[in-house]
């Protein structure tokens, strides 16, 4: 008697076909998760839309009217590139306040990381209670723009202040030195540099990744300090170093509330610390300008992005990468 056997379901070509299982990669979106996922971004499609993209766009619309916020919008008239020339011809605050800024930019920016590098090398070691000091350091940079610290900077460098107090100690006559144009600046410069946390830490971070086999190297060829901070920590720190300045300029250039409170809201002593964005506030909100007010934060905004694409065109011939790729 032959024996028989039952065909395997599992071979090709017996005429049974094995059910596949279904599978659903990670990427694969079932029927219906995408109006949940539009539901759960409508927080932030709302706040871009409502609070960013439409504001600004209205911005731009107004800084080619005459709009000065009582006049009601049936009445807004065109003036096309009036406002524009305005300013760049006819606006001698507008320059002041070019000046004051961008002198505010070119001193307090280095000098601020210069201090943070400074102080970041010489927290960069496993000293006893080093954690305390760097969040001593740190804690400046917590407060930030703050109103309240802004006030404290005002009375210290009053004519009655702390600071005139110690320069009498050593037989040093003080002045009122936020009243006095000629310092006044100066006082918001220093209250920048003292502020060096941020940029502080982020050095500390970028010294922690510097491989130590690069200082050995440079030891044994007879490197001293110096040397081995101009060839090692420089070159290993320069992309760090370029996220700072990025960031710290364009810090620098929307600086607004201690002069403000150091002027209340005037730009005072004579203009000495008319920052560019107290100016447009003023325009805007004390004068009622918005129309001039809107071209004013316009021409800003690009010359923020053109000093942007300055910093990265130019961040290609001295920003060293690790893996050798000059991005």
């Amino acid at each position: 008697m032959a024996l028989t056997t039952a065909p395997d379901p599992t071979r090709r070509g017996t005429g049974t076909v094995r059910p596949r299982a279904t599978r659903r990669g990670p990427g694969r979106i079932r029927h219906g998760d995408g109006p949940a996922g539009y539901v759960f971004l409508s927080p932030w499609l709302i706040g871009l839309m409502g609070v960013t993209a439409i504001p600004m766009l209205l911005s731009l619309y107004l800084s080619f009217t005459n709009y000065d916020v009582l006049t009601p919008w049936s009445e807004v008239r065109w003036v096309g590139l009036a406002n524009y020339e305005r300013m760049f011809t006819a606006d001698p605050a507008y320059w002041q306040s070019v000046r004051v800024t961008l002198t505010f930019a070119l001193v307090a920016v280095p000098l601020k990381l210069a201090a943070a590098l400074g102080v970041a090398l010489l927290l960069n070691r496993a000293w006893r209670g080093v954690g305390l000091f760097r969040g001593l350091f740190y804690l400046p940079s917590l407060l930030g723009g703050s109103v309240a610290l802004a006030i404290v900077w005002v009375n210290m460098f009053n004519r009655d202040g702390a600071f005139n107090s110690l320069l009498g100690l050593v037989g040093v006559e003080g002045r009122p030195w936020v009243n006095d144009p000629d310092w006044a600046l100066q006082t918001l410069m220093v209250l920048a540099v003292w502020q060096f946390g941020a940029p502080m830490v982020i050095f500390l971070a970028g010294l922690k990744q510097v491989p130590t086999e690069l200082y050995e190297a440079a030891a044994v060829d007879g490197a001293g300090r110096l040397r081995r901070f101009r060839n090692v920590t420089l070159p290993m720190l320069s992309p760090v170093i370029f996220f700072n300045l990025v960031l710290e300029t364009i810090n620098g250039f929307q600086g607004f509330t201690a002069a403000f409170v150091l002027s209340n809201g005037t730009g005072g002593p004579v203009d000495s610390t008319l920052m560019y964005t107290l100016n447009l506030y003023i325009t805007g909100f004390t004068d009622l300008e918005m129309g001039y007010a809107s071209a004013m934060a316009w021409v800003f905004l690009v010359a923020i992005a053109l000093i942007t694409i300055v910093f990265f065109t130019t961040g290609r011939f001295w920003v060293h990468y690790a893996d050798g790729d000059e991005r």
